[in-house]
C-alpha cells in the first residue's frame, strides 16, 4: 500500500513559540505532518538555520516561498502579532492557495509552552489591531470572594461573561437577573455545569418595575451590582426614543435607588463610547445614566461616610456581542452575501468580550467612586476592512465571491466614535491598560428633577418633549461632529 506524502507545514515566527510548535510537530508522528522551514522578518535571522530548519524567508515572500517549496499548510507562530500582521499573512495564505492556523497569545505562551492541540483556526479576534489585554482577575478575589454579587442583563453577551469570570472567583453568592427567561436559563445551566458548589440565585425581572426591583435588592442583598442590562441597537432606540428612555434611563435609576437603599457598597455601571458626544438616543440614554451616577456619587460622598462607591465602565463594539457588527459581518458571509457596509470610511473601536468582562470587574477593584474607566484599545478600526479581512478569513474574495454593499449610515448612527465626551479628559493609568476620562464639566442644577420629567415625557409617549429633554440634559446631543468632507473630529 502507498504511503500518504506528509502534510508540509511552513511556519511563520522562528521565536520561541515557533520553535515550539516545530518541536510539537516532530514529537507528534501521527500527525503526519513536516516542518519544511521557517519565515521571519528579524535580518539576523536570513539564512540561518534553527533546529536543522532553514529560515526560508521574509513574511514578504510567503507566497514565493510556499509555492516553491509546496507547502500545504502555513502556521502563525508569532505571539504578539498585531491584527495588522495577521492580515497580511492570510491575505498572502489566500493569494498562495495555502490553508493557515494560528498559535494562542502571549499570555498562553508564558504561563506554558504550547501544544499542537492549541493550533487554532484564525478568529475574528485576532484581526483586532493590538493585542489582546489580560487584565488580572486574581486581584478581584479580594473584593468579591465571600461576596453577593448581582448582574443585571445576566443572560446578555457581556452580562453572561461577566457571571462566568465573577464565579471564579469564589463568591458567597451570584445573583442574575434579567427579563429573558431562556437566557438566564441557558448561563445558569452553563454555571451550574461547570461549577456544582456556586451559590446561585436567578431573578427574571424587569428593571422598569420599581418595587420588584427593590425586593429583589433588599432579597438577595448584594454587595456589588454590575448593571449590564439596556437596550442597544442603536437604530432601533432612534425609532423608539420612549422605550429608549424609560428602559435604559428609567430602569437605570429603578436599580441605582435599589442600591442606595439597601447598602450596596460598589454599583458599577456598563456604558458605551456612543455615551460620548451621543449623536442618537441610545448613546444619550447611556450618558444620562453617567452624569446621574456622578451626581449620586458626589451627593453621597458628602453626606455619608459609607456609601455605594457608583463607577462606570466605557468600551467600543464588543465582538460577539449580540447585535455587534463583526457577527452580522459572518452571518451574512455564510448566506453567501452581500456583506453591508455603512460607510467605507466609518471606523469602529472593539474589543473581544472577555477583555469587557475583565475591564468592568478591574473597574470595580480599582475605583473609588465617581470615575469613568475606559479599556486601552488602541486604533478605532476601518469597517470597511474588517468585512473584507472576515471575508477572506472565511475563504473567499471581497467582490468576487462575496460583494460589499454600502448601506449608509442608519439613524442615530456616527461615522466614528469617540472616546471621551466634551470636557473630558484621558488620563492614562500606566500599566493598568486602562484610561480614566476625567470631567471638568461642573454638575448643574435641577438634573436630577429634569431627568424626572424626561422619563414622565416617555411614559405618555411624547417624541418631541423627549427629544427636547434630552437636548437640554445633554448640550451636545444630535449635534454632527463630521466636517463638510465627511470627516470627524476624533477624541
Amino acid at each position: 500500500m502507498k504511503k500518504e506524502p506528509r502534510k508540509k507545514v511552513l511556519i511563520v515566527g522562528a521565536g520561541e513559540a515557533g520553535r515550539m510548535v516545530a518541536s510539537e510537530i516532530a514529537a507528534h508522528l501521527e500527525l503526519e505532518s513536516e516542518v519544511i522551514g521557517f519565515i521571519d522578518d528579524d535580518p539576523r535571522l536570513a539564512g540561518k538555520k534553527i533546529m536543522s530548519l532553514s529560515v526560508l524567508g521574509r513574511v514578504i515572500d510567503l507566497e514565493e516561498v510556499a509555492e516553491r517549496s509546496g507547502t500545504d499548510e502555513v502556521i502563525i507562530a508569532v505571539p504578539s502579532a498585531t491584527g495588522l500582521f495577521v492580515r497580511r499573512i492570510i491575505k498572502s495564505c489566500r493569494r498562495a492557495n495555502v490553508p493557515f492556523k494560528i498559535v494562542p497569545g502571549v499570555m498562553e505562551i508564558i504561563k506554558g509552552e504550547v501544544h499542537i492541540e492549541q493550533v487554532r483556526e484564525v478568529r475574528p479576534e485576532d484581526l483586532l489591531g493590538r493585542e489582546s489585554v489580560e487584565l488580572d482577575l486574581e486581584s478581584a478575589r479580594e473584593i468579591l470572594s465571600g461576596k453577593t454579587v448581582l448582574v443585571t442583563g445576566a443572560g446578555g453577551s457581556i452580562g453572561s461573561e461577566l457571571c462566568r469570570q465573577i464565579a471564579r472567583v469564589n463568591p458567597r453568592a451570584l445573583v442574575l437577573l434579567g427579563r429573558g427567561e431562556n437566557r438566564i436559563f441557558d448561563i445558569e445551566d452553563e454555571l451550574r455545569s461547570g461549577d456544582s458548589r456556586l451559590n446561585m440565585e436567578t431573578y427574571i425581572s424587569d428593571l422598569r418595575d420599581p418595587e420588584r426591583t427593590m425586593r429583589i435588592v433588599k432579597e438577595c442583598a448584594p454587595d456589588i451590582i454590575y448593571h449590564a442590562a439596556a437596550h442597544k441597537p442603536v437604530h432601533y432606540m432612534e425609532r423608539d426614543p420612549a422605550e429608549a428612555v424609560i428602559n435604559n434611563v428609567a430602569g437605570g435609576i429603578n436599580i441605582i435607588k435599589a442600591a442606595e437603599a439597601c447598602g450596596v457598597s460598589r454599583f458599577v455601571f456598563i456604558s458605551s463610547d456612543k455615551a460620548a458626544n451621543p449623536r442618537g438616543v441610545m448613546g444619550a440614554t447611556k450618558r444620562l445614566i453617567e452624569l446621574y451616577l456622578c451626581a449620586r456619587n458626589e451627593a453621597l460622598s458628602r453626606t455619608k461616610r459609607d456609601f455605594c462607591r457608583f463607577i462606570t465602565v466605557r468600551f467600543g463594539n464588543v465582538i460577539g456581542s449580540t447585535g455587534s457588527v463583526i457577527p452580522l459581518f459572518l452571518k451574512q458571509i455564510r448566506r453567501g452575501g452581500p456583506v453591508t457596509v455603512s460607510d467605507p470610511a466609518a471606523t469602529r473601536y472593539f474589543m473581544t468580550v472577555r477583555e469587557a468582562a475583565l475591564l468592568v470587574i478591574r473597574a470595580s477593584v480599582i475605583g473609588k467612586g465617581g470615575e469613568t474607566f475606559i479599556l486601552d484599545m488602541g486604533d478605532a478600526l476601518s469597517i470597511l476592512e474588517m468585512a473584507q479581512d472576515l471575508i477572506i478569513l472565511a475563504g473567499y474574495e471581497p467582490n468576487t465571491e462575496i460583494p460589499i454593499v454600502l448601506s449608509g449610515l442608519r439613524e442615530g448612527e456616527k461615522l466614528h466614535e469617540h472616546l471621551v465626551a466634551p470636557g473630558e479628559e484621558l488620563v492614562p493609568l500606566g500599566e493598568e491598560k486602562m484610561f480614566l476620562a476625567r470631567s471638568s464639566v461642573p454638575g448643574r442644577e435641577g438634573f436630577e428633577n429634569n431627568i424626572e420629567k424626561l422619563v414622565a415625557s416617555a411614559r405618555k409617549g411624547r417624541r418631541e418633549e423627549i427629544l427636547e429633554g434630552l437636548a437640554s440634559l445633554i448640550p451636545d446631543f444630535g449635534v454632527p461632529s463630521e466636517d463638510p468632507n465627511g470627516s470627524e473630529e476624533r477624541m
